[in-house]
């Protein structure tokens, strides 16, 4: 839903993002019920709550180290059974938060935002999928400029930063070369 927002902001401004950007297909996506889940763990923690964005991006991490995760490739295939099979999960996991849910109309939220994000998923299918290893290492391999960028700093690196007081990746040199899949080169 956010990406979407941030295309169509940046297209009222007359930037033609569709002939700049291309989507990994390996990149993940953020359920409504990610940034739910998020929330709720925030609020379970109490006075010990670490800042989170509440974006479902700690959420989306865990289903991406579980397996579970649902990516920008999969949107081609059947992509309402894989919501709906890991949505199902998520309501798992809510129903162990019970206490902390009391106060929240989550069901609600998600189903309003549920909308907003199939629309999105339409929206996004207008727009090219790559293999994003691929095409960098095929840039660096021509010796053209590769920027990567990050908004986070190293003391946020879920291994080196100020645990618990981090993200989710890894935001040092060793996340961009493996979350770009970069391959040496001579």
């Amino acid at each position: 839903i956010a990406l979407v927002e941030e295309i169509k902001t940046l297209e009222s401004l007359g930037v033609d993002v569709r002939q700049k950007l291309k989507i990994s297909k390996k990149a993940h996506l953020i359920l409504p019920t990610h940034r739910v889940l998020d929330k709720v763990s925030e609020l379970d923690k109490g006075d010990a709550k670490i800042g989170s964005t509440l974006k479902g991006i700690g959420p989306t991490y865990m289903d991406k180290t579980g397996r579970n995760g649902i990516r920008i490739g999969d949107i081609s295939g059947d992509i309402e059974l894989k919501y709906n099979n890991l949505k199902d999960k998520h309501y798992l996991i809510m129903d162990r938060h019970k206490k902390t849910l009391l106060d929240l109309d989550f069901y609600s939220t998600i189903q309003l935002e549920e909308e907003k994000w199939f629309q999105s998923i339409e929206f996004l299918k207008s727009f090219e999928f790559i293999d994003c290893e691929w095409e960098i290492n095929k840039a660096l391999k021509e010796r053209k400029t590769v920027l990567a960028e990050g908004a986070q700093g190293s003391l946020l690196d879920v291994d080196y930063g100020t645990y618990p007081f981090v993200t989710s990746s890894n935001t040092t040199i060793s996340g961009v070369i493996s979350g770009l899949g970069v391959a040496p080169h001579t």
